[in-house]
C-alpha cells in the first residue's frame, strides 16, 4: 500500500504551476493518480474511460493496415497506450508540450500506462499541439507528414480552453489545417468534458464531410452515480 498523499512531481510553466500527486483512496482501496494545472484537475486515473474510448473511436473508422497516429496531449497515457493496443498501428507520435510530463511516462511512473515510452512505435514530440497544427508540421523529423488518425486531448472542451492561444484552432481555419495534416479519409477525434456542443458541431461540418458526437458515459464512484464526457470524430 502507497503513502496516503504524496506529490511526485511539480513545475512551473509557462501556462501554470503543472503538478503530479498520488494519493490512496481509503474507500475504493486504490492509488488515484491525478494531474493539476494550478488550481485545476487536468486527469485522474478514476475516469480514464472517455480517454481510452478517445483511441477506439478514433481508430475505429479506419480500414487497412500499417497505421500512423498522432497524439495531442500525453497525460496519464491512457489514450496513447490505448491507440498501441490496437495491432494495426505502425507509428504513434505523441505531442506534448510540457516535458515533465514525457519525463513521467519515460520514468514509468503510471503502472497502468507501463510499456508506453519503451515500445518501439512510439515518440515524443516536445512541443505545443496547436502551434504544430498552425505551422503545417506535427512531426519535426519529417516535415509535410500525414496522419490516418490525430486524437486530440488537451483542453477541457472546445468552449474551455486552457489557454486563449488554443481558441484558434476550434475555428474552420483551424481545422482546416489540422485536416491537411491527414491522409484522405483520415480521423480526427476530440475528448471533451463538456456535452454535445451543437456549435461546434456546425464548425467541424464546415470542414470535415462526416462528423459524429459520441456521448461517453462511466460509473463516477466519487458521486456513486454517473458522469459523461463527449468524443467527436470527424472523418477527412
Amino acid at each position: 500500500m502507497g503513502a496516503r498523499f504524496e506529490e511526485l512531481a511539480w513545475r512551473e510553466t509557462p501556462i501554470g504551476e503543472i503538478s503530479l500527486r498520488r494519493r490512496r483512496d481509503p474507500a475504493l482501496d486504490v492509488d488515484v493518480y491525478e494531474v493539476k494545472l494550478d488550481d485545476d484537475f487536468l486527469m485522474s486515473s478514476l475516469f480514464p474511460v472517455a480517454e481510452i474510448e478517445l483511441a477506439r473511436l478514433g481508430l475505429a473508422p479506419l480500414t487497412g493496415d500499417a497505421l500512423d497516429v498522432a497524439v495531442g496531449g500525453l497525460g496519464l497515457g491512457y489514450t496513447a497506450r490505448t491507440a498501441l493496443e490496437d495491432p494495426r498501428v505502425r507509428s504513434l507520435v505523441v505531442v506534448e508540450a510540457i516535458e515533465d510530463v514525457i519525463d513521467w511516462h519515460r520514468r514509468q511512473l503510471f503502472p497502468f500506462a507501463a510499456g508506453l515510452a519503451p515500445d518501439p512505435r512510439t515518440r515524443f514530440v516536445r512541443a505545443d499541439f496547436f502551434a504544430a497544427v498552425a505551422a503545417g508540421q506535427l512531426d519535426p523529423e519529417a516535415p509535410g507528414r500525414r496522419f490516418h488518425a490525430v486524437l486530440l486531448d488537451v483542453d477541457h472542451s472546445p468552449r474551455h480552453v486552457l489557454h486563449p492561444s488554443h481558441a484558434p484552432f476550434y475555428t474552420p481555419d483551424g481545422l482546416r489545417r489540422l485536416a491537411d495534416l491527414l491522409h484522405p479519409d483520415g480521423v480526427f477525434a476530440l475528448w471533451s468534458d463538456d456535452p454535445p456542443d451543437a456549435d461546434f458541431g456546425q464548425v467541424l461540418a464546415e470542414v470535415f464531410p462526416t462528423s459524429q458526437a459520441h456521448v461517453v458515459r462511466f460509473a463516477n464512484p466519487l458521486t456513486g452515480g454517473e458522469s459523461a464526457n463527449t468524443v467527436y470524430v470527424a472523418r477527412r
